[in-house]
């Protein structure tokens, strides 16, 4: 899996340098295996691009030079979505990041299993959902504290500051 030019650095995985030999040391690749939805598929996915290293623009040569098809513009939109990509592109995308033909096969199945909606053990409780409007709530909470605690600082006297919260809230 690692490429190793003359020992001294490694093309197209990231990896650091083994200082007793002067070898680069890879990372194994990220696996597919965590993922138990499309969203975390795809996540996975993006940790996959930045282990080898690669720019999009590489990985479509690379695709190319293998004989499949990858554009760099649709490699980086699929990346992009929390939905699962077609079969083909994913096989393209992961042997263009440097993985073999058995690696590859994983993906796909790991991909099929999801599409088809099998039931996934996960490891972890997932955090549940808050509702979108909640942040909303907040940030008026915090508009109008904010609000509340400019006018109150003025220097007035207590007759006035009555009628400036009266003001400032409406009465």
């Amino acid at each position: 899996m690692c490429e190793t030019l003359y020992g001294l650095f490694s093309v197209g995985h990231s990896g650091s340098i083994d200082e007793h030999r002067g070898e680069i040391v890879t990372a194994p690749p990220p696996s597919p295996d965590v993922a138990a939805d499309e969203a975390e598929f795809v996540a996975a996915l993006r940790r996959l691009k930045a282990w080898s290293g690669l720019s999009y623009r590489q990985l479509e040569r690379r695709a190319a030079d293998a004989g499949r098809v990858l554009p760099y513009s649709t490699a980086s939109t699929a990346l992009g979505r929390k939905t699962l990509p077609r079969e083909e592109l994913l096989v393209a995308f992961v042997l263009a990041c440097g993985l073999d033909d058995e690696e590859a096969a994983s993906w796909v199945a790991v991909r099929k299993r999801i599409a088809v909606g099998q039931p996934v053990t996960a490891t972890e409780p997932r955090a549940a959902r808050r509702p979108r409007w909640r942040p909303a709530f907040g940030f008026a909470a915090v508009a109008l504290s904010l609000a509340l605690a400019g006018s109150a600082t003025l220097p007035m006297n207590v007759g006035e500051e009555v009628e400036a919260v009266h003001t400032t809230v409406g009465r």
